[in-house]
């Protein structure tokens, strides 16, 4: 199973007959936070109300049989209780693969105030450097892929996946689906993500 692609030709199992099955990824509201400030794994509220209208556009555009993989950070949650008070027909299950990068002792720290030295290490060898030193780059995409791997199983079921994530698990998606499992130039890393309470839909071929 793959991204849907062009045909290529002599590939045999591209002219069988498939269906195409999404994944969601689907990013948190405003956090309340000001803005400037380090957060991965910090474990900051979201705006109610913004994360009522995302829930809203959300609750009116998932299919029936749906399955929420919830990040255990609270900002996720709250979309999560919120999007189920609209679709309890929706089941879900809280997993921590989802979660942000984890900046350990940047989180809750201005960007500004992060010591100089501490982005050149990081850029320096930015794949195996644990910036703020809890999570790499590595370790960061090691778990993602094992939840990306789980999607694409569960979309072979015929089960939809709706992931409730944030920005960073959705950049390492977009690089997955491209087929790179490793990035060691920070310059390679996607900066596109989707803007709070948004969403993208991945499709693949099963």
């Amino acid at each position: 199973m793959r991204p849907s692609a062009a045909a290529v030709p002599g590939d045999q199992a591209s002219t069988a007959p498939s269906a195409v099955m999404p994944l969601w990824l689907v990013r948190h509201a405003q956090p309340l936070l000001e803005p400037g400030v380090c957060y991965g794994a910090l474990d900051v509220a979201a705006d109610s109300q913004a994360t009522h209208i995302a829930a809203q556009a959300l609750a009116q555009q998932l299919p029936p049989g749906a399955f929420l993989h919830v990040s255990t950070l609270q900002r996720c949650e709250l979309l999560r209780k919120q999007l189920c008070a609209l679709r309890p027909d929706l089941a879900y299950k809280n997993d921590a693969r989802l979660r942000e990068m984890n900046f350990g002792q940047w989180e809750g720290q201005r960007w500004s105030l992060i010591p100089r030295d501490a982005y050149d290490a990081w850029t320096t060898d930015f794949w195996q450097y644990r910036f703020g030193g809890a999570e790499s780059v590595a370790e960061f995409m090691a778990r993602v892929e094992w939840a990306w791997c789980d999607a694409q199983a569960q979309s072979a079921r015929g089960v939809a996946p709706v992931w409730l994530t944030h920005a960073g698990v959705i950049r390492a998606v977009s690089l997955l689906a491209q087929g790179v499992l490793e990035v060691h130039d920070a310059a390679l890393w996607p900066v596109d993500a989707p803007g709070f309470g948004q969403y993208r839909r991945l499709d693949f071929r099963i």
